[in-house]
């Protein structure tokens, strides 16, 4: 049910502020109230769905001003440091990996605004992409930060509806990332992902 919601969410199915009503969605999606509840627990703790007193659950609100801000502030401090870690402990595997997620990214340029399974392979390839550089960094708690981000980071996709724009300008951000990864310069993996994080910041903020 996680999966079957987010996708909802980030197809736009289901719109920022809505109201998610357990019954109701038992219905509808024709399963019981317990994975309900519990998927949406597990949104709750990403960041996408908020719960309130006597209100129940809602889609999480658009993020504001000072919140996409903040975030990027976030990101910044950490993402670098991560493409850092990563550039010097690259691994065929993981390489390969983070190869077709930027190739999945770069389909997904053209057909990300107009086509809800190009906004899908968007996201699904950005979050790929983001997390496999995490995980390669080797520090634990760098990870474990990350992660802690991760909800808000989808919130920071779903919400700002980059579409075609955002894939287009951020696509070459993601091959230079994967090139200084790829040639060990773990220097310049980290300023390539700083002017991702900036860049990608920047145009929600313009937009």
């Amino acid at each position: 049910m996680y999966e079957v919601l987010l996708h909802q969410f980030m197809s736009g199915e289901r719109a920022a502020g809505q109201s998610l009503n357990i019954g109701a969605l038992s219905r509808e999606l024709d399963v019981s109230q317990t994975p309900l509840r519990e998927a949406l627990a597990r949104l709750e703790h990403t960041g996408l769905v908020q719960r309130e007193a006597l209100r129940g659950y809602q889609v999480a609100p658009v993020m504001t001003r000072e919140e996409v801000e903040q975030l990027g502030e976030a990101r910044v401090l950490l993402e670098p440091r991560l493409a850092y870690e990563a550039a010097l402990r690259t691994t065929p595997e993981f390489l390969e990996g983070l190869r077709e997620a930027v190739e999945d990214f770069r389909r997904s340029a053209d057909v990300a605004d107009t086509e809800t399974e190009g906004f899908d392979l968007y996201w699904r390839s950005d979050a790929r992409f983001h997390m496999m550089i995490a995980a390669q960094s080797g520090n634990a708690f760098l990870e474990l930060s990350y992660a802690a981000l991760g909800g808000q980071i989808q919130r920071f996709r779903l919400f700002s509806k980059f579409g075609r724009t955002g894939a287009v300008s951020a696509a070459p951000e993601h091959d230079a990332v994967y090139e200084a990864i790829k040639a060990g310069d773990a220097d310049g993996a980290a300023e390539a992902m700083r002017h991702h994080i900036i860049g990608a910041t920047e145009r929600l903020l313009e937009g």
